[in-house]
């Protein structure tokens, strides 16, 4: 038994015994209160909670995932399988619902990470890996509202944990598991495909030293399960995705004119930090120390005397080397931030790797380190580490409201257009303003009211509804967002909106016009004849 295992085991067992559940206590209180209020509503939530409601009322299935931000190109449908038990409790009409099996999954995050940090390096490793998740501003923000990349912190964790359960000699279909978290990491974002190479490296050494036999076949078998809809999608649609991807690499992406040492740089400190100290905008410095710290873990304990330690220091430092060079290359608009919008979410795969080398740093500091200063450096940096997570957590209600706002929102355009004498079932027409931006925040409360829309989409999709070309007979809502003013080419609250409305056809009288949520506008305009 090497010297960490026998530290561990020599531990007083109460800590094991009441060390889970009360951080996952702690992980609860900090992300179930308020629920319903604190997640961002916008139209990647309008859009998904459609996509659910239609799959689980409809049997509507997709085979495809979320658009994503570069081009046409789609995450993976398996998000939206994971998510439909959920949607199909309340018929695809409860938000809440969605977000709680998101919150749940990022609370079942936080013990996966202690398990995992525990059983490298001990009771105190796993504590405090948990204990920065648990509280981690970042962490409890992606568990708080619907969003694609925000299943990854669980998946990714469950990869992690299942290849070291396999690699450290526990039973070889270990790597089952391990390859179930990596499929569903890649299916939720297309860039999680970074952490492929992360957990198949030890998947192929460990193959070298023992036989794998069929584990081989039902590794593949998982990964070909996780793309079949997006294989039938290629097959049925003569390869669009593989076409967009294609217009993608050939076009001048956003942030690729920022020199790669620069880029790499900014993706190194979103990286390490984000999981810590949240966006390097938001607090520059705390993000320069968070990055700083885990850098100097991995060059502290790349010769950790317990070999178990020493390989997964070594481990997740060159998985988040590789993960940072990958990113540099794949999202050079990581090398700007925009406010307004859900940043980071890149780089969620890495968050686990980046908790549990703090818990293997930490629990080194009090081991290892034969001086007072060792423990204090410790405590230190934890209560600073805290005190920052926990003066920076999501308020209760999101500055744009949530769903609440959006229904609210969705309640008011409704009753505008009746008093207009509009039937719910003649369709709407919603319009977009940037063009570029869903329809579907309002889409989706609407369609729950029953009223009948045909709504513009970006990026190529088929619009929504079921009249191709409706008459405005059934007015037009024009809604416009002043966060991308510089693209619209005006202001929202009237001059935009109005120049708009005057491009059509019809003549077109404003009934209401309202700001939903700051800097989002919504303008309900009715067809006259006179």
């Amino acid at each position: 038994m090497t010297f960490g295992r026998l530290a561990a085991v020599e531990r007083p067992l109460a800590l094991d015994r009441l060390a889970l559940p009360a951080l996952l206590i702690l992980a609860a209180l900090l992300r179930l209160p308020s629920l319903s209020t604190r997640g961002t509503w916008d139209g990647d939530q309008g859009h998904d909670m459609l996509v659910l409601r239609s799959l689980v009322r409809d049997g509507t299935v997709p085979l495809l995932g979320p658009p994503t931000s570069i081009g046409d190109v789609h995450h993976g449908a398996w998000y939206y399988y994971l998510l439909s038990p959920a949607a199909a409790l309340t018929g695809g009409d409860s938000p809440l619902a969605v977000v709680a099996v998101i919150a749940l999954a990022g609370i079942a995050a936080v013990g996966v990470v202690w398990w995992l940090g525990r059983s490298v390096g001990g009771p105190i490793a796993g504590v405090v890996a948990a204990l920065a998740m648990a509280t981690s501003a970042a962490a409890v923000d992606e568990s708080t509202f619907i969003w694609n990349p925000n299943l990854i912190a669980l998946s990714s964790a469950i990869a992690l944990a299942g290849a070291w359960k396999a690699w450290s000699g526990a039973d070889r279909r270990w790597w089952l598991v391990a390859a179930v978290g990596t499929a569903i990491t890649m299916q939720c974002h297309i860039l999680g495909v970074a952490l492929l190479p992360v957990v198949a490296v030890p998947f192929v050494l460990d193959a070298r030293r023992r036989r794998l036999g069929p584990i081989w076949i039902g590794v593949v078998a998982i990964v070909v399960i996780a793309y079949l809809p997006l294989v039938i999608n290629e097959l049925t649609t003569g390869f669009s995705e593989a076409n967009a991807a294609a217009a993608y690499i050939a076009s001048d992406r956003s942030g690729a004119d920022v020199a790669l040492p620069i880029r790499f740089g900014i993706v190194t400190l979103r990286v390490l930090s984000w999981p810590l100290t949240g966006l390097i905008t938001d607090g520059f410095v705390a993000g320069s120390v968070a990055t700083v710290a885990v850098i100097g873990i991995v060059i502290w304990r790349w010769r950790a005397m317990d070999s178990d330690e020493r390989f997964v220091v070594r481990w997740f430092g060159l998985g988040l080397l590789w993960s940072v060079a990958f990113l540099t290359v794949a999202a050079p608009s990581l090398a700007a931030v925009v406010r307004g919008l859900p940043n980071d979410h890149y780089h969620a795969f890495a968050d686990p790797m980046v908790f549990v080398l703090v818990g293997l740093g930490a629990a080194a500091l009090l081991r290892d380190v034969r001086v007072p200063a060792g423990p204090v450096a410790a405590l230190a940096v934890g209560v600073v580490l805290l005190a920052w997570n926990l003066t920076h957590l999501p308020p209760a209600v999101h500055p744009d409201g949530g769903f609440p706002a959006g229904d609210s929102a969705a309640h008011r355009v409704d009753d505008a257009l009746s008093s207009q004498g509009v039937e719910r079932t003649q369709p709407t027409r919603i319009r977009s303003l940037p063009d570029f931006k869903s329809t579907e925040a309002l889409v989706y409360p609407l369609a729950r009211l029953g009223r009948a829309y045909t709504a513009d989409l970006p990026k190529g999709q088929q619009a929504l509804g079921s009249a191709a070309t409706p008459d405005l007979g059934g007015g037009v809502v024009i809604m416009c967002d002043q966060l991308f003013r510089d693209a619209i080419g005006t202001d929202c609250g009237g001059p935009a909106e109005d120049a708009a409305a005057t491009s059509t056809d019809a003549r077109l009288i404003l009934v209401d016009r309202f700001e939903a949520a700051p800097g989002r506008w919504m303008s309900v305009y009715a067809s006259t004849h006179d």
